[in-house]
């Protein structure tokens, strides 16, 4: 099973020359999280479409837009809302668990290596 991504309108994802972009390795992990957990059956598509939806929709609503708009920013948000709508986690969790990570440092997953590997540092 994959999620049927929507082409075009106000759910569909960034895209360049067809393919999906993501600026920052946060998003396309925030992009795997959701079509992950509907691969597991874990909400229907279109529950995440109409989250997605409604959080696009209140930001364009809104009359201070303090922060640029930012897809993948709205595209967790809607996560959170669809995952605090069936109980799955609370939004108590939810705020914990982002302000944890949030406070970790940069490269707090990234340990010094002895051997070789295929990046840069």
């Amino acid at each position: 099973m994959t999620a049927p991504l929507d082409i075009e309108g106000p759910a569909a994802p960034p895209r360049s020359n067809g393919e999906l972009v993501f600026a920052e390795p946060w998003e396309s992990r925030a992009f795997g999280m959701a079509v992950t957990l509907y691969d597991a059956g874990a909400f229907t598509w279109p529950e995440f479409q109409a989250a997605l939806i409604a959080r696009i929709a209140a930001w364009e609503a809104s009359a201070e837009r303090d922060e640029p708009y930012n897809y993948y920013g709205l595209w967790l948000n809607a996560l959170e809302d669809v995952l605090t709508g069936l109980c799955a986690v609370s939004t108590d969790e939810v705020i914990t668990r982002a302000q944890s990570l949030a406070q970790r440092l940069p490269g707090h997953d990234h340990r010094d290596h002895t051997g070789h590997h295929d990046h840069p540092h």
